[in-house]
């Protein structure tokens, strides 16, 4: 399969404002692509639109929207289109997690997660797959994680969520892959972002943390290679064979005691 060329396409990014996300919408421009960033954050967005704009001489818009309300996602596709840019490449990538037992968590912070890591992604997803079929060529990486490969204790939501993403994913590459359209499930492990500065559970961070840029990078070259999913870094790669190798319980318990929250 050919490399994706990005020049001159337009790519949605949720969750652009910092992470994994900015990585993505940094190393998009250099490659000539207009960008749509999407988060809650206006300020940021807007300063990193138009740095990005520019030192790479591409379009950069700021869509400032909280993905956990209802109807969100359509509302920010449709400022896309508004704007004579419906998406050629859609990175999903918001998204967050809770730790910690699962009643203890409230239900309304629990259903937000659910709502951004899964709702918002489908919606936005739906959206956006039409034109990319009628153009014939398109991309879509969905933001999945390594919690996706087995069950989560204490992370109940979070893992049971981008579980979802990655069948979701899958299943979208199996339908897409012979009409134009590439379709990819990109599960990193622990990357060195403020996302577990909003979990605030150091331990909910399994292994050494990555890169984003490295991340980003193997995405992107996944994508090329026309892979349907991919974990990203080789230890994590070594990880995720681990529950096709112990009996489920086995790998239940050594999860258990990796997230189990730390008490004082």
């Amino acid at each position: 399969m050919t490399a994706f060329n990005y020049t001159n396409q337009t790519v949605l990014i949720t969750g652009a404002s910092s992470g994994i996300g900015r990585v993505f919408a940094e190393t998009l421009a250099a490659r000539g692509a207009h960008l749509l960033l999407l988060a809650r954050s206006g300020a940021v967005l807007d300063s990193l639109a138009r740095e990005l704009s520019q030192r790479h001489g591409i379009r950069a818009h700021a869509l400032v929207a909280d993905l956990s309300l209802p109807g969100a996602a359509a509302q920010a596709h449709a400022q896309a289109c508004a704007l004579g840019m419906p998406p050629d490449v859609l990175i999903n990538n918001a998204g967050f997690a809770t730790h910690g037992r699962f009643e203890t968590i409230t239900l309304a912070r629990q259903a937000a997660e659910v709502t951004v890591n899964c709702t918002a992604l489908m919606e936005l997803t739906h959206c956006a797959l039409p034109h990319m079929l009628a153009q014939g060529r398109g991309a879509i990486i969905n933001v999945a994680s390594t919690a996706a490969l087995q069950p989560d204790p204490y992370m109940a939501v979070y893992g049971a969520s981008k579980a979802f993403v990655l069948s979701f994913s899958e299943a979208l590459w199996a339908e897409n892959r012979s009409r134009g359209v590439r379709v990819l499930a990109l599960c990193p492990g622990a990357t060195e972002t403020a996302f577990f500065d909003v979990v605030a559970a150091p331990e909910a961070a399994v292994g050494k943390r990555m890169d984003p840029q490295a991340v980003v990078d193997e995405a992107l070259l996944a994508l090329d290679r026309g892979r349907s999913s991919h974990v990203a870094g080789r230890p994590n790669r070594l990880l995720a064979w681990l529950p096709r190798l112990l009996p489920r319980q086995t790998v239940l318990g050594i999860v258990e005691g990796m997230l189990k929250p730390k008490t004082a």
